[in-house]
């Protein structure tokens, strides 16, 4: 876990959701418990029960009682849509705001996005 970003408990989140969104977790299959995600980053389990809370809250997993936590259908389209919705306000603006500290013109800006795209595989 990266301890200088974002909340420990919202890097969980993510953790499950990125399982989610890349197919290793699969609707109706079971989530990683509180206590492997604890033992695994090697965090407080409160830490990652509040982490799996926040996709329980997301409608992304379901607590089946006794059981554990679940992935719900449809989960990988709701976080998705969030990582879309949130996409211009997370990264566009502040790639923006730091360009212009940088001096960087729109024109350079468009350059810059291409070639980096370019290199990543994106326009082949």
């Amino acid at each position: 876990m990266n301890t200088d970003a974002e909340p420990l408990f919202v890097q969980i989140a993510s953790f499950v959701a990125d399982l989610i969104v890349d197919g290793t977790l699969q609707p109706g299959e079971q989530a990683p418990s509180t206590n492997q995600l604890a033992q695994f980053h090697e965090i407080n389990p409160a830490t990652a029960r509040k982490g799996l809370a926040l996709l329980v809250d997301d409608h992304v997993l379901e607590k089946r009682r006794g059981l554990g936590m679940f992935v719900t259908d449809g989960a990988r389209d709701r976080i998705l849509a969030k990582r879309r919705e949130d996409f211009a306000g997370d990264y566009i603006a502040p790639l923006i705001d730091e360009a212009l500290h940088l001096g960087y013109t729109r024109s350079d800006l468009h350059d810059l996005i291409d070639r980096v795209a370019e290199s990543r595989g994106m326009y082949q």
